[in-house]
């Protein structure tokens, strides 16, 4: 697999992907070409909508039917390993399941003893089931769409709580990865891991020829056939319950085990881990509140993996943050922000944020490990994401349900009309009487209902999403029990909107700022007053951290406050392209107009009020200089512009 990153390859490769996806519907078979059975249709068309649905923009897997089950059943030894497994795995989940038929029979099956006695059996029985289905577990324990509330919080056990294997095993792949003894390589490491997981496991080292502190990942032996043989299985068993799946459950189940052995097969190839290292710390370079370690390349190989060892407060322990005299509510205003940054600019984010994989800095950083499970999304995916946000803040329940099947929640074609109203509910339930009051987890919940009422399936990629949001507001509400996400998300969101030069964002600005047809004057001057918010907090942020910077090391001292972010919020760039706009677009203009004459009165105290707000933040300046060199430009834009109207009278 290999993961490269920019904006322009995305888009491009968007175009070519719907451009070969278009050829191949249209392009007849060739007259020496041989119909395919219908089961590979079937998984070619299952494949066809994963790859469609994930857009993941540049994530090449080697996951296919076709390549599990060849490696599966490569020899007859293979073939006989399987039938093993799958005895293996009737027999414990054959137990688990007649379990639950005698509740049944007994009509004990809703008790709430009972409940959490089969949720515990369960969680048990996948952790001696092995790595795969402890992994299933995993991703289960954020899927509402299949698994009821009170077993996912019991799965969610796994995510934390898995048995290591020996260290001899350990120490053993770990030299074979690296071609020499592991004395050669360290001068230490520690005799027991320091953390366990699904897939491998962690040790400490030093170093040999730096002295500098490192993470040792190395991965369960046997893991990959294990893998390989129980994800044929899975295949198989979708296969066999499609039908079942689609109409009671409205989800493919050939598609869910899709999605879930390309992202297992992704995770089980260190090197890409490595790669994603990389691209994380390229994406936070300039951000001088967050810390990504950096990894040795040479070190890595497909199973072990070798990164700068991270000394820092657990991200949920409040009295080690405060013992070091960091502000908590700070530190919480740099997580949200760094998350959003990840879902939002980058599209490259974190899919398991708990708090085993994010540290508080003595300088007050924000550090992340592990970044085995990362998922990306497209820029048509981060778009819709920015959508989503514009009209819950509208109230625009239609288009919130219309972005349901942008983004693969609902299929294409689906009726929403009765899920117009749900949704309404749901939000309206969720922000309380104040959107300040919206918090993930409640909308969450409700949302676990509405699952099962109506046809939707989450993606893989917003399991993730959601994952890595909820766990987040978790963390934050352990340090600040009345915490509120989007009380520190907004600002951030409205900076970005009034700020970011991205043409589709300034189009989502227009959107929010008009509504039905009338301007939002309140609208305005509320995103204004929050990205000045943000553009403090983050201001704040990089003294701090400078500050920190150079107190630790006085020879670089200068060069951190150098990168330093200048402080303040400059809406020089967001006024020169208004006024661009309003030049262009001549809707724009009727409208802006109307605006200001709006209910046969002229906005003149608005005007000022908006006008108070900017003088501050308007380098007048710097906006001069940029009109005057965009002249030309826009006279140019605006004579072809009335030119083409000319013509077409």
């Amino acid at each position: 697999m290999q993961l490269r990153c920019g904006q322009q390859q995305q888009r491009l490769r968007d175009v070519r992907t719907r451009a070969a996806a278009s050829a191949l519907i249209r392009s007849p078979l060739p007259n020496n070409a041989r119909p395919l059975k219908p089961g590979t249709q079937q998984e070619r068309r299952s494949m066809e909508q994963l790859e469609t649905e994930k857009q993941m923009c540049n994530l090449i897997s080697k996951y296919t039917p076709e390549y599990v089950r060849s490696r599966a059943l490569e020899t007859p030894g293979a073939a006989f390993a399987v039938m093993a497994r799958v005895a293996h795995i009737v027999t414990g989940l054959g137990t688990y399941f007649g379990c639950l038929a005698f509740d049944r029979l007994t009509g004990t099956e809703d008790n709430t003893d009972t409940v959490r006695r089969r949720a515990q059996q369960l969680r048990e029985t996948l952790t001696e089931l092995g790595p795969s289905f402890i992994k299933a577990g995993q991703v289960l324990a954020n899927r509402p769409d299949i698994v009821r509330e009170d077993y996912m919080n019991e799965l969610c056990i796994l995510q934390d709580d898995v048995p290591p294997f020996p260290d001899e095993q350990a120490f053993a792949i770990i030299q074979e990865q690296l071609g020499r003894p592991l004395e050669a390589v360290f001068s230490s490491i520690s005799e027991q891991p320091v953390a366990a997981a699904s897939l491998g496991q962690v040790y400490k080292a030093v170093l040999r020829d730096t002295g500098e502190e490192v993470a040792v990942k190395v991965q369960r032996p046997g893991i990959e056939p294990l893998i390989l043989r129980d994800l044929y299985v899975f295949r198989a068993l979708g296969s066999l319950f499609n039908a079942f799946s689609q109409q009671r459950l409205g989800c493919n189940a050939e598609l869910v085990v899709d999605e879930f052995g390309q992202k297992l097969l992704e995770e089980l190839d260190y090197m890409q881990e490595a790669r994603n290292i990389e691209e994380f710390g390229r994406n936070f370079a300039s951000d001088p509140t967050v810390k990504i370690p950096w990894v040795r390349r040479d070190l890595c190989g497909s199973k072990v993996v070798v990164m700068e060892w991270i000394e820092g407060i657990r991200c949920t322990d409040i009295a080690g943050i405060r013992s070091s005299g960091i502000d908590v509510d700070e530190f919480i205003r740099v997580g949200v922000v760094s998350g959003l940054r990840q879902l939002l600019e980058f599209g490259l984010f974190h899919g398991d944020p708990h708090p085993g994989n994010i540290f508080c800095l003595r300088d007050g950083r924000i550090a992340y490990v592990d970044f085995g499970n990362v998922a990306q999304l497209s820029n048509s995916n981060k778009q819709v994401l920015v959508d989503a946000v514009v009209h819950a803040v509208n109230e625009d329940y239609t288009e919130m349900a219309g972005d349901f099947i942008k983004l693969g929640f609902l299929a294409s074609g689906t009726d929403i009309t009765p899920i117009v109203p749900a949704l309404e509910n749901i939000w309206r339930d969720s922000k309380g009487q104040q959107l300040s009051d919206f918090n993930f987890r409640t909308v969450t919940s409700k949302f676990n209902e509405l699952v099962y009422q109506y046809p939707i399936r989450i993606p893989e990629r917003y399991s993730l999403v959601i994952r890595s949001l909820l766990t987040q507001e978790g963390i934050c509400m352990t340090l600040k029990p009345e915490f509120h996400f989007l009380e520190v998300a907004y600002p951030y969101v409205a900076r970005r909107l009034l700020t970011d030069e991205d043409p589709a964002l300034r189009e989502r600005l227009i959107q929010v700022l008009f509504q039905g047809g009338k301007f939002q004057w309140a609208r305005l001057t509320n995103l204004i007053q929050l990205a000045r918010e943000g553009g403090s907090g983050i201001a704040a942020s990089a003294a701090a951290s400078a500050a920190a910077s150079r107190s630790a090391s006085p020879i670089s001292g200068s060069r951190v406050a150098q990168q330093a972010p200048k402080a303040g919020l400059d809406l020089s760039d967001t006024v020169r392209d208004a006024a661009r706009l309003l030049l262009l677009d001549e809707s724009l203009r009727r409208q802006v107009l109307m605006a200001l004459t709006e209910d046969n009165q002229l906005h003149v105290a608005e005007v000022r009020q908006v006008l108070a707000l900017l003088q501050d933040d308007v380098s007048p300046a710097r906006l001069a200089q940029q009109v005057v060199r965009d002249l030309p430009s826009i006279g140019r834009q605006v004579m072809l512009s009335w030119a083409d109207k000319v013509l077409v009278s």
